[in-house]
C-alpha cells in the first residue's frame, strides 16, 4: 500500500479518505459498503457540486458574454441606422441575453463537468475516491445533485421565460420599426434615414426640443428637395404626426436642370409617414401554451427544440461520466476536445434534424429527440468500455445463465 500512495500527494490522499470514511464510502470487502452509516447527502457529494457549481457559473458567464457581444454587433448596426431606439435598446440587450442565456446553459454544464471531473483525474482525487470503494454510482449521485434541479430550472426557463422574453423583444424592435425614419435626430451631425435618401441637419437643440437652424435634403426618383429654415418641431395635428418648418425657403427640381421652384415660407408642415406596426412573431417568441396544440411543423420543431434543453442536460451530465475518464499520465485536454467535438455534433445534428422536420423529410415523433437518443446510447457505450465488456458479459452470464 505504501508503494502504491507513493505517488500521489500524500496529504491530499489521506484528506480524500478521511472524507470518504466519515461519510461511509469507505470499502468493507468481506461485508460491502456501510451503506447505513451513509447520509443522505455525503460531504463528497458537497464537494463535487459545489466545485461544479462554481464553475458552470464561470463558464457559462463567459460563454453569454461572447455570444451576445456577437449578436448585440448586428443589433448596434439597427440603432445605428434608426430602426432602434436608444431607449429600449438597453431593454433589448437585457432581453437578449436572457433567451441566449437559457439555450447556453447544457452547453456551460456540459463544458464544466468535464473541467471538475477532469480536475479530479488530474489531481488523483479520482484514485483515492476508488481506492476507498466509491466508483460510477459515485459520481452520478454527486452530479445528478446538482444537474436534475438545473434541469427542472432550465425546463420552467426554457418554455416559459425565453419566449417572454423573445416576444418581448420582437415587439419592442416592430414598434420602433414604425418611426425609425424620424429617429437620431442629433444637433451638430447629419442623420440619414430612408436608406440615405432622407438627410437632416439640426445646429441646435433647445430644451423644449425646437430645432433651430435646420436643414433637410429630401430625395425623390426624379426630383431634389432642399429645405432650410430657422426652427422646427414635431407636433400632433388632426390627420397624424407633422414636422413643422418656421421661416425658412424651400428649393425643388431635378438635379442638373435650371428648372427649379423656390418657396419661401413663414411656416411649413409636411405629415410624417409612420410604418405599420407589424404583429408578426417567429416561433421563438410563440408562447408554450400555443406550440402544444399547434400542427404547424415550424412551431412543433420550436417546441421540441425546448423541450430538449432540460433532457440534454441530464443525457450531458450521463455522458460526462466515462468521456471524463483519462490516464493517470494524461491531462484533462484530451476529454475537453473530445468533449467539443460531440457537443458541436450533437449541435449541428439537431439542426439538421429540426429543418428536416420542418421539411417533413422525418415524422414528428420522435422528431429531433433521436439525436438526444443516440447521445444516451453513445453514452451506455463509453460506460460499458468503462467496466470493461468482458467483464460485464462475466457478470451477465453469471447472474442469468446457469
Amino acid at each position: 500500500m505504501s508503494s502504491q500512495i507513493r505517488y500521489f500527494n500524500t496529504g491530499l490522499y489521506n484528506t480524500i479518505l478521511v472524507l470518504i470514511e466519515e461519510m461511509g464510502l469507505d470499502a468493507n470487502w468481506p461485508t460491502g459498503y456501510k451503506m447505513s452509516r451513509r447520509p443522505f447527502i455525503t460531504v463528497l457529494d458537497r464537494m463535487i457540486a459545489q466545485d461544479l457549481l462554481r464553475t458552470l457559473f464561470s463558464v457559462w458567464m463567459v460563454i453569454v458574454v461572447i455570444i451576445v457581444s456577437q449578436k448585440f454587433i448586428k443589433i448596434l448596426e439597427k440603432a445605428v441606422e434608426g430602426h432602434i431606439s436608444n431607449d429600449t435598446l438597453l431593454t433589448i440587450l437585457g432581453l437578449k441575453t436572457i433567451s441566449v442565456g437559457i439555450s447556453l446553459i447544457p452547453a456551460a454544464t456540459f463544458m464544466s463537468l468535464l473541467m471538475v471531473l477532469g480536475r479530479l483525474y488530474k489531481d488523483q482525487e479520482m484514485s483515492a475516491i476508488a481506492g476507498a470503494g466509491g466508483g460510477a454510482g459515485t459520481l452520478y449521485r454527486a452530479i445528478y445533485l446538482l444537474a436534475i434541479p438545473l434541469s427542472i430550472v432550465s425546463f420552467v426557463l426554457s418554455l416559459y421565460i425565453s419566449p417572454w422574453a423573445e416576444n418581448r423583444m420582437q415587439r419592442l424592435m416592430n414598434q420602433d420599426e414604425q418611426s425609425s425614419d424620424i429617429r437620431g435626430i442629433a444637433a451638430g451631425k447629419f442623420s440619414e434615414y430612408s436608406q440615405g435618401n432622407l438627410v437632416f441637419y439640426v445646429e441646435n437643440i433647445t430644451a423644449d426640443n425646437t430645432m433651430k437652424s435646420v436643414f433637410v435634403q429630401d430625395r425623390k426618383k426624379d426630383s431634389l428637395s432642399i429645405l432650410s429654415a430657422e426652427q422646427s418641431h414635431f407636433e400632433e395635428l388632426p390627420g397624424g404626426r407633422y414636422m413643422v418648418f418656421e421661416n425658412g425657403q424651400r428649393i425643388q427640381g431635378h438635379p442638373g436642370d435650371f428648372n427649379y421652384v423656390i418657396e419661401e415660407f413663414k411656416q411649413y408642415a409636411f405629415k410624417v409617414a409612420e410604418r405599420a406596426a407589424s404583429n408578426y412573431v417567429t416561433p421563438k417568441a410563440v408562447p408554450s401554451s400555443k406550440l402544444w396544440t399547434s400542427i404547424d411543423k415550424k412551431e412543433i420543431a420550436e417546441l421540441q427544440n425546448r423541450l430538449s434543453i432540460p433532457i440534454t442536460i441530464l443525457i450531458f451530465a450521463f455522458v460526462s461520466v466515462p468521456l471524463s475518464k483519462i490516464s493517470p499520465r494524461g491531462g484533462i485536454y484530451g476529454s475537453m476536445m473530445l468533449g467539443f467535438l460531440i457537443f458541436f455534433s450533437h449541435g449541428n445534428f439537431s439542426g439538421v434534424t429540426q429543418s428536416w422536420l420542418i421539411k417533413g423529410s422525418i415524422p414528428i415523433w420522435p422528431g429531433i429527440f433521436w439525436v438526444n437518443l443516440s447521445l444516451f446510447f453513445f453514452g451506455l457505450l463509453m460506460l460499458a468500455n468503462w467496466f470493461g465488456f468482458k467483464w460485464l458479459f462475466l457478470s451477465f452470464k453469471k447472474r442469468f445463465i446457469k
